[in-house]
Order: C-alpha cells, then structure tokens, then sequence
C-alpha cells in the first residue's frame, strides 16, 4: 500500500517524509510537523507567478503589441521621457503619468509585474520622501513640538515629486525590457552608439556588456532567492531583531552570492573563449528596419513632447 492510499489521497504522491509530516489539508497544500520535532507550518503555494516573481530586466510580454515596435524608438522614447521626468512641472506629472498608464495598458503589461518592478525601490523612496518631508525649510504645515524638525508644505511637494520620479523611470526601465527580447536591445544599442566609433569608442563591446547585465539580472535575483529560501530552511533568521543579526544575516547571503557572481564570470569567460568570441567588426543576426508602426510610435513621442512643452509654458 503506497503513502497515497495510507493518507486517503488517491490519485496523489506526497513527496515528503511521512515520518515528520502528517497531512492536514488537501489542496492547499498546508501540512503540519508532528509533535515530537518543531512547530512549524509549511505552505506550499501552487502557483506559477509565485514561484517564478519578475525580476527586472527580464523579458516577459511576448505577446505585447509593443514587441513589434523597433527597439531603437522604444529606447529614444525612453531617454525622452527620462528628460522631461526630470524637468517635469505639476501639469507635466499629470500628463506623463497618464502617457504611461497609457502605454502599460497597450503594452499588456499586468500591475502585478510593474509592482515587482517598483517593489524593490519602495524602501529607498520612502525614505527620500520622509527626508524632504521633514528637512526642506519652508512654510510649516503643523510644527513638531520637542523636535528639531518641522512638515513643511515644500517638504511634501519635493518628497512626492521625487518619489514621482523614481516610480516613473523604473517603470518606464521596465517596459522597455519586458517588451524587448534582449537580443534584439543590444542590436540596437549597437546601432545607436554607432556614431561614437568616430572616437573609437568600442560600442560593439559596450552593447555586449549591456547584455550580458541584463541577461544576468533574473539569474542572480533568483539565486538570490535561492541562498535566501535555503537560509531559512536551515534555521537561519535573516528577520532578527537588532541592527547586528540583520548585519550578519546580509552578509550571509551577500558573501556567497558575490563568489557566484565570480565563478560564474569565469564560466562565462571560458565559453566565449571556446566559441571564438574575439573583439572587432561583427554581423548580427536580425537587421533592423523601420516600419509603418515605428514611424507611428515616433510621430506619438514627438506629438507627446511637443504638448509637454506647450503645458510648461502654460504653467509659467
């Protein structure tokens, strides 16, 4: 008789020791250690976007109908929205922001991966908008009585303009590498650092080593994730209380990652060794060639700028 029909779960194998663990549900997944080891209560969720999270820098939306858009607009457009985030205005912010909703919603990009996209920056954001808030000198909303610092109506303005800011170009970072396979930004890359080979700037070699960061940024985010997962199963406590257990708990993880990070540059290095991987003129596989809706993406980014500009000299 298997561990199947001993735990009257027909039809299911349970893979785990079933002398540390008696089943206590049956979808869900969730099965509690016996008595005589530790408490402790695993969940086993079954659900694909759980156990693979997006990492930045990872292509997702193949089926996006900005897959089809020539990556050289898609990054033009890119570095014109970064300029105009950065001189943005209050009537800017609104007409930007709704520019970029706009374009995740035809991206068909879902919230849940801009979220994984923002989420990594969150403590950093709200810990530069808590900065402005309480250190900008201005007029007081409501002063703090015992403190040395004060709410300032300019300390909020700043915090969320610049909160704004950062929300806006990682978004914008990650739609453009989630609609873009990465072969297909380094050929364009290549092609717009084209013009610097005048200065004998190296651009073939500076667009393979944009690719090969961004091929690398999901494999050392889900190894990340790995050591972390490991960590725990072990006993470790990476959520201790005290500036020191964190500190230590960090570089646990940090230590053997930056190690891989090495061995896996070596391994990297070898390769490109074996397969004859030398500097100078290369071809690539796909040319790039404008098309119809290209020309359409670059009429929209130039109209989009243009109205931009009319609305800040409207707001002067």
């Amino acid at each position: 008789m298997g561990l199947a029909d001993k735990y009257h779960f027909p039809g299911r194998r349970l893979q785990r020791n079933p002398l540390l663990y008696e089943p206590t549900g049956e979808r869900k997944g969730i099965y509690k250690k016996s008595r005589n080891t530790l408490s402790l209560r695993v969940r086993v969720e079954f659900s694909r976007k759980k156990m693979q999270p997006f990492n930045f820098g990872q292509f997702t939306a193949d089926s996006s109908p900005l897959r089809h858009v020539d990556p050289r607009v898609k990054i033009l457009t890119v570095v014109v929205l970064s300029i105009l985030i950065f001189r943005a205005t209050i009537g800017e912010i609104v007409m930007i922001s709704l520019f970029v909703g706009l374009v995740i919603w035809i991206s068909r990009v879902s919230l849940q991966e801009i979220w994984g996209a923002l989420k990594p920056i969150a403590v950093f954001a709200v810990l530069l908008f808590l900065l402005h808030l309480f250190f900008t000198e201005g007029r007081d909303i409501f002063p703090i009585p015992l403190l040395p610092v004060r709410i300032t109506y300019e300390g909020l303005e700043n915090g969320f303009l610049v909160v704004w800011q950062f929300a806006a170009l990682v978004t914008a970072g990650a739609l453009l590498t989630m609609t873009t396979p990465p072969s297909a930004l380094v050929a364009a890359l290549e092609k717009l650092l084209r013009p610097l080979k005048i200065l004998r700037i190296p651009t073939q070699d500076l667009a393979v080593m944009v690719s090969m960061a961004l091929r690398f940024v999901p494999t050392f985010s889900e190894e990340y994730n790995r050591m972390k997962t490991a960590r725990i199963a072990r006993g470790g406590d990476l959520n201790g209380k005290g500036l020191f257990r964190k500190l230590k708990a960090a570089i646990s993880i940090v230590v053997p990652l930056i190690l891989s990070a090495f061995r896996r540059a070596d391994d990297l290095a070898a390769a490109m060794e074996a397969r004859g991987y030398a500097r100078g003129p290369r071809t690539t596989l796909s040319e790039l060639r404008l098309t119809g809706m290209d020309f359409a993406a670059l009429a929209v980014m130039v109209s989009f700028t243009g109205l931009t500009v009319v609305i800040r000299f409207i707001d002067f």
